[in-house]
C-alpha cells in the first residue's frame, strides 16, 4: 500500500524551492548587467500591459496580494521609473498606475523569461497532468472561500 503524499509539506516546500529558483534567475540577470523585475514587479508589468492605468485596487486583486503590499510595490516601481501613478479623474481617493517606457521595454526580456521558466516547469509532464496540477492548484487557492463561516 502506498503512503498518500503529504500535499502540505510538498506544496510548500516547492514555493520555498520557487521562489529561490527565480531570485537566482534574478540574480544571474542582475550580474550580466540587465536590469531583472523581481517576480512580483514582474506581475505588475504584465497586469499593466494587458491593462494599463490599473487602479491600486485591481492589482491587488489581480496579483492576488494585500492592498498594502501593492502600494509599497509600486512605490518602488516609481522609484526604478518603470511606472507612474496618478489620481483617478472619477475619484481623487483612487490611485491609477500606468507603465513608463523603461517599464514597457521589460516586456520582451520578461516573455522569454516566462517562456523559459514554464518550460522547466512543465518539463517532463503530459498536458492532461498539468491540467489536473493546475485543476488542484486552483481548487487550494479556492479553500478560503469555500470555509467561510455562515454569517
Amino acid at each position: 500500500m502506498q503512503n498518500k503524499p503529504r500535499l502540505i509539506f510538498l506544496l510548500n516546500s516547492a514555493q520555498r524551492h520557487l521562489q529561490q529558483w527565480m531570485a537566482q534567475q534574478t540574480e544571474a540577470a542582475s550580474r550580466q548587467g540587465q536590469q531583472a523585475p523581481t517576480p512580483a514587479q514582474s506581475g505588475v508589468i504584465f497586469a499593466l500591459d494587458k491593462a494599463d492605468g490599473a487602479t491600486m485596487g485591481e492589482l491587488a486583486q489581480t496579483l492576488d496580494l494585500a492592498p498594502s503590499a501593492v502600494s509599497g510595490l509600486i512605490q518602488r516601481m516609481e522609484a526604478l521609473d518603470w511606472v507612474t501613478r496618478h489620481p483617478c479623474p472619477q475619484d481623487g481617493r483612487t490611485q491609477r498606475v500606468w507603465l513608463r517606457p523603461s517599464g514597457q521595454k521589460l516586456m520582451p526580456v520578461l516573455r522569454q523569461a516566462t517562456t523559459r521558466i514554464n518550460a522547466r516547469l512543465t518539463e517532463g509532464f503530459t498536458e492532461a497532468e498539468l491540467q489536473t496540477i493546475a485543476r488542484w492548484l486552483t481548487h487550494v487557492q479556492r479553500l478560503d472561500q469555500v470555509d467561510q463561516p455562515e454569517t
